[in-house]
């Protein structure tokens, strides 16, 4: 159940943005196999200069059509399995016209019992909800 925000400048349609989001579920969908209805995105539109992105000394440049993703999950992946999700948000953006030097990817990890759905309640310490297979 991965928690997933985007944020990208101001700009794009609504459509765009559906797709963008679209695309970076279907990733996740498609290389962790979890349920099509946990999606859980929030999408953030920013003014210029309000989004700072530089190539950490990659030597590429990004535009300003660059779309900045953070990934909470769950720990317990393996190194592999997260680049292949990376490999996969680039390429269904790359479907959604953004350029692979535009696309950055934070990804955090945390426990199970680091969750709730709602009611004020951990669902899958309580056992409501089945801890995801990893």
């Amino acid at each position: 159940m991965p928690l997933v925000r985007i944020d990208v400048n101001q700009g794009r349609s609504a459509e765009d943005l559906r797709r963008l989001s679209q695309g970076i579920h279907d990733a996740i969908l498609a290389e962790y196999k979890i349920p099509e209805r946990d999606y859980f995105h929030i999408l953030t539109e920013h003014p210029a200069g309000q989004i700072f992105a530089q190539d950490a000394g990659l030597g590429f440049e990004r535009t300003s059509e660059v779309v900045m993703i953070q990934i909470f999950t769950q720990g317990g992946r393996s190194q592999e399995a997260k680049q292949r999700l990376f490999a996969a948000v680039a390429e269904k953006l790359a479907d959604a016209g953004v350029a692979g030097e535009d696309v950055f990817i934070g990804y955090v990890e945390n426990t199970a019992g680091d969750w709730s759905f709602g009611f004020g309640r951990a669902q899958y310490v309580t056992g409501e909800l089945a801890v995801p297979r990893k």
